[in-house]
């Protein structure tokens, strides 16, 4: 029995001696992490001091020029401009059968070609006067003459050039529909801008 005794006291400080060993160990670890943590800070203020000395300080490097990230701005001006062109020939002027009266859509649509022709003043544009396959020829060519002159006559007096205005009339000949109904023949009577 007494053999056994020594060995609780001995187990005891064996214990102790763990305990205390792993409690400074952490605290070993834990200091060290804060050793590290402060390096870096004062690394990073070191580099931003240096960085703010040597933008105060004439720089001895040639530094490169920013590459060009996007367009310039004649480049965006350009496409601006395509842009605005391109909705004034994309977009027709549409008549009632057998008329050169401009409906109120039609002036609606003349009134914005006359905004982006007035921007873009340099620019001149041909009004090609356009019918439907009814009527003989020479008549469907007066009519297309007669829509075209409406359409310019409409842009002048809202302030258009008209030395930038040409007109011409192709009457049936260039349908942009082919068809044999009301459907297609709307769709001929027009006035088609072309932009020089």
């Amino acid at each position: 029995m007494k053999k056994s005794m020594w060995i609780v006291p001995v187990l005891s400080c064996v214990f102790s001696v763990f305990l205390f060993t792993a409690s400074c160990s952490k605290q070993t670890v834990k200091a060290d992490l804060q050793d590290v943590k402060d390096a870096a800070k004062k690394e990073s203020a070191s580099a931003a001091s240096a960085a703010a000395a040597s933008s105060s300080a004439p720089a001895s490097v040639v530094q490169k020029a920013p590459e060009s990230v996007g367009s310039s701005a004649e480049d965006l001006a350009a496409k601006a401009k395509a842009a605005a062109l391109k909705s004034v020939v994309n977009e027709d002027v549409f008549f009632d059968y057998d008329s050169a009266v401009l409906s109120a859509a039609a002036q609606d649509v003349l009134k914005n070609k006359s905004v982006i022709l007035g921007k873009y003043s340099g620019v001149s544009v041909t009004i090609e006067g356009h019918c439907d396959e009814r009527g003989t020829n020479e008549y469907n060519l007066a009519l297309g003459e007669r829509r075209a002159e409406s359409a310019k006559s409409f842009l002048v007096s809202l302030g258009v050039n008209p030395s930038r205005l040409k007109t011409i009339s192709y009457g049936e000949e260039k349908p942009v529909n082919s068809g044999n109904d009301e459907a297609a023949w709307s769709k001929n009577r027009r006035a088609h801008f072309v932009t020089e």
